[in-house]
C-alpha cells in the first residue's frame, strides 16, 4: 500500500468538488493486477487506519486525479501552430502531409514516444487519441502507451475518399486493418480501440457502413469522429449525404452513434442534433483551443445542459495549441461566456475541473474507474504545485476559498503546476518528465 499526505482533490457524484486541505489518499493492488484507491478523505479521520506506517508527506502541494483528454491527435503533435485560414486549408497544407509520414514505423514510433511523455508530463492519464490512417501508427502508439501503462484508447483512421496520396485507404483492407488491431490491442492491459473516420466526408458510403458493422460486432470498442465543427465542412456534409437529416445525422444512420461513441467539436448543433446525442448515449468531446484557432465556433454548453447531453475537455492537438488541461480550461471558459452567437454563461472553476477529469471519464463510460480519486478508481494522480511560479504563488496565497484556488490555477497555469504524474500500475511512480 502507498499512502500520500496532502491537500487533496477529488469529486462527488454530482461534480461537486470534495476538497481536503490536510487528506490522505492510500492505494493498493486490488489482487487483478490494479492499483485502485482505498481510501481518500481528511487525515484525521483516516490516519488510525492508514496513516501508521510509510506515508510519503507533501506539503503545499495538491494531488489531485489525472486528467482525461477526450480528444487529440498524436499524429500531430508537429503540427500544433501552424498558420492557415480555417480547418479545411489547414488540413490540406498542414496535417495531411504530414500525417503521410507515418507510413514509415520508426518515424511513427519516435512521434508516438514524444507524445505519451508529453501528456504524462502535463499531468494526463486517458487519452482518447486519433493514430493515422497507417496501423503502423496505432501499433507504435499502443507500444508506448502499454510501457508506460497509461490508459489509451486509439484506432486507426479510416479515410478512402478525398484524402491525397500518402493517408487514403482502401476500402476493404481499412476494415480487414481495423478488425484485426482490435483483435490485437483492445482490452490488453489498459488499452481500448475506437474504431477512427477522420470524419464522415473522408469515408465512401461502403466505409461508413463496414465501419457501422465493425461496431455492431464489438460494442464495447469505443467510437470517435469529427462533426459539425466548421460551417464550410457541415455544409460539404449535407452536399455528400443528403438523404441523411443532419450532418450529425449521417453517423446515426451508419450505425455509429451509441454509447462509448465521442465526436469532436458538435459546435453548429440544432436540437434535434443534440436529442439525437442524448437519445444514444453519444458524447461530445468539446475542444476549445482548436475552435478558437481555427475560427470554427463556440461550443454551446447552455444548449447541451438544456437537451441533456454528456460532453467533456479535450485539447485537440494539433488544431488544439496546447497538451496543458489549464489552457484548455481557460479556454473553455472563454467559450462559455461568448454570448454573442449562443447563450453565454459562466463556467464555475470545479465544474471547468470536473470537465477534465471525472466528468470526461463518465462521458467516456470510464465513471469509476478514471478521472477520480474516490474508493475503487485506478490511482492515477497528479501532484500540483500552486506555487509553481511567481505570480501563481502570489495569487493562490490569496484565495479565500476554492472557486479561488482552483480559478487561479486554471487561468495563470501550465504544464509547469504539474510536479508529478504518478501512474498507478506503474512501480517506481511515473515522474513528470514522462520517464
Amino acid at each position: 500500500m502507498r499512502v500520500y499526505r496532502s491537500a487533496l482533490l477529488r469529486f462527488a457524484d454530482d461534480g461537486s468538488a470534495l476538497y481536503d486541505e490536510d487528506g490522505l489518499l492510500a492505494i493498493a493492488p486490488d489482487g487483478e493486477g490494479r492499483q485502485r484507491v482505498v481510501a481518500a478523505g481528511p487525515w484525521q479521520a483516516l490516519a488510525s487506519a492508514y496513516g501508521q506506517g510509510a506515508v510519503e508527506h507533501l506539503p503545499g502541494r495538491i494531488i489531485a486525479p489525472g486528467f482525461v483528454d477526450m480528444h487529440i491527435h498524436f499524429p500531430q503533435t508537429d503540427v500544433i501552430g501552424a498558420p492557415a485560414d480555417g480547418l479545411l486549408p489547414w488540413l490540406e497544407n498542414y496535417t495531411f502531409p504530414h500525417e503521410s509520414r507515418f507510413i514509415d514505423p520508426a518515424y511513427g514510433a519516435q512521434v508516438a514516444g514524444f507524445f505519451v511523455e508529453e501528456l504524462l508530463r502535463n499531468g494526463v492519464t486517458t487519452a482518447l487519441t486519433f493514430a493515422t490512417s497507417h496501423p503502423a501508427s496505432v501499433d507504435a502508439l499502443f507500444t508506448k502507451a502499454q510501457r508506460q501503462q497509461l490508459r489509451l484508447i486509439t484506432g486507426k483512421v479510416l479515410q478512402d475518399r478525398h484524402s491525397p496520396d500518402g493517408v487514403r485507404d482502401l476500402t476493404e483492407q481499412s476494415l480487414i486493418d481495423t478488425e484485426a488491431l482490435i483483435r490485437r490491442w483492445h482490452g490488453v492491459d489498459r488499452l481500448g480501440y475506437a474504431i477512427t473516420p477522420r470524419f464522415a466526408p473522408t469515408s465512401t458510403h461502403e466505409q461508413l457502413q463496414g465501419a457501422g458493422e465493425l461496431a455492431a460486432r464489438h460494442p464495447d470498442v469505443w467510437i470517435q469522429s469529427h462533426v459539425a465543427e466548421n460551417l464550410d465542412e457541415v455544409r460539404w456534409a449535407r452536399e455528400l449525404f443528403p438523404a441523411s437529416r443532419s450532418y450529425l445525422a449521417v453517423y446515426g444512420d451508419y450505425g455509429l452513434m451509441r454509447e462509448r461513441a465521442v465526436y469532436a467539436h458538435c459546435i453548429h448543433f440544432d436540437d434535434d442534433d443534440r436529442a439525437l446525442m442524448r437519445d444514444t448515449g453519444t458524447v461530445a468531446a468539446v475542444s476549445p483551443t482548436s475552435n478558437l484557432f481555427l475560427g470554427s465556433g463556440f461550443f454551446d454548453y447552455a444548449g447541451a445542459d438544456r437537451v441533456g447531453f454528456g460532453y467533456g475537455l479535450a485539447s485537440d492537438v494539433g488544431g488544439g495549441t496546447s497538451f496543458s488541461p489549464f489552457r484548455t480550461m481557460l479556454a473553455a471558459y472563454y467559450v462559455g461566456r461568448e454570448g454573442q452567437t449562443k447563450p453565454g454563461l459562466s463556467l464555475s472553476p470545479q465544474q471547468l475541473w470536473w470537465q477534465h477529469t471525472a466528468g470526461a471519464a463518465a462521458a467516456l463510460g470510464l465513471a469509476g474507474v478514471v478521472g477520480n480519486l474516490q474508493p475503487g478508481c485506478e490511482g492515477d494522480f497528479v501532484v500540483i504545485n500552486p506555487a509553481a511560479t511567481p505570480l501563481l504563488a502570489r495569487k493562490t496565497a490569496h484565495a479565500n476559498n476554492l472557486d479561488e484556488l482552483l480559478f487561479a490555477m486554471i487561468v495563470l497555469g501550465d504544464d509547469r503546476l504539474v510536479e508529478r504524474t504518478v501512474i498507478s500500475q506503474s512501480l517506481p511512480d511515473v515522474q513528470a518528465a514522462g520517464t
